[in-house]
């Protein structure tokens, strides 16, 4: 019998509009790889845990906002993403309100939202996650 070495993750596109357009929230990653580079809230899903849970989890691990609910826009499963092993992504959007205030925890140094057209150099392809949530919601 053979064991996968595939792992799962999940991604948070977390968006919130104000007077200057759509915010997009992201986080300083405090671990490697990619340590000091932004990216979007996620981790690791956990044994018979629900993707869309997992979501909702890791953002509010990373961040401190809590949602009821995200919608999920694709999965990303390019072999070497992610320097650690084959990792597959399932992305998730999710629309806040704009008084909503990011607090950097867990594995997360710092939490900002940028403007959806002035985003920093990203981990990952979470540049591709992004486009792709971004097309889907003509944004």
């Amino acid at each position: 019998m053979r064991i996968s070495k595939i792992f799962v993750t999940v991604d948070a596109i977390v968006l919130k509009i104000t007077a200057i357009g759509f915010l997009l929230l992201l986080i300083k990653r405090k671990n490697e790889p990619f340590k000091d580079l932004w990216a979007l809230p996620g981790g690791f899903l956990d044994e018979n845990e629900d993707l869309e849970k997992a979501a909702i989890r890791e953002l509010e691990e990373e961040t401190q906002i809590k949602v009821e609910a995200l919608e999920q826009i694709g999965t990303f499963g390019k072999p070497f993403r992610d320097p650690r092993g084959h990792t597959i992504s399932v992305a998730y959007l999710g629309f806040v309100p704009e008084n909503t205030i990011a607090v950097a925890a867990d594995d997360a140094k710092e939490a900002e939202w940028f403007p959806i057209n002035q985003l920093p150099e990203l981990a990952f392809d979470h540049s591709a996650i992004i486009q792709t949530a971004l097309k889907k919601h003509d944004l």
